[in-house]
């Protein structure tokens, strides 16, 4: 008869999740995450098949608490660059939060893990590709008020914020200046006309 599971799913793959974040997928090993889930490796193994199983749910649970919200911001309506604006604050905010914050899973993800596994790739691309979809559709209904210039493409624009999203994270891991973090950020807005 199977051994029923002794601890909470949830709990345990936010635990491994924070891990991923802070060391990567290379620089975290099944010790590592056994410890911060406080379970055994066997239980590990039981619940998620191997690591790689583990990280798909790690990256299923940071899509759920970060990403899907972050999207739900954007759509809350209001000014368009009022809406991009708040959007590109919450990163920097959260970016510059303080010494030691972990980095973000997707970007890490996407540097370590896209180019060699497929199902990491796939679930990268279809959360970029939400986000990206709800930037068309917010500068769209901005085009059609007047907000945004219509004279620029809304797929353009939608595509570059995201890389303007992405990339703030990026430099924000190698120097987390909110100063200079900010200027970029308006650059990006200016960007929208």
């Amino acid at each position: 008869m199977a051994r029923t599971r002794e601890f909470d799913t949830e709990a345990a793959i936010n635990a491994a999740m924070e891990v991923f974040r802070r060391a990567g997928y290379g620089g975290t090993s099944v010790r590592d995450l056994a410890e911060a889930m406080e379970i055994g490796s066997g239980s590990l193994y039981a619940a998620f098949g191997n690591k790689e199983g583990l990280y798909l749910a790690a990256l299923d649970l940071y899509r759920r608490r970060y990403a899907l919200p972050f999207i739900e911001m954007l759509r809350a309506g209001g000014d368009a660059r009022d809406t991009v604006r708040a959007a590109f604050e919450a990163v920097i905010d959260e970016i510059t939060r303080g010494p030691g914050q972990a980095s973000c899973l997707i970007v890490g993800a996407a540097m370590e893990r896209a180019h060699s596994d497929a199902q990491v790739a796939e679930r990268l691309r279809t959360t970029t590709q939400l986000l990206e979809l709800t930037l068309f559709e917010v500068i769209t209904e901005a085009q059609g008020r007047g907000e945004i210039a219509a004279d620029r493409s809304a797929a353009d624009l939608a595509g570059f914020l995201v890389m303007a999203f992405q990339g703030l994270r990026v430099m924000g891991a190698i120097n987390a200046d909110r100063a200079a973090l900010t200027r970029a950020a308006e650059v990006a807005l200016y960007c929208l006309g």
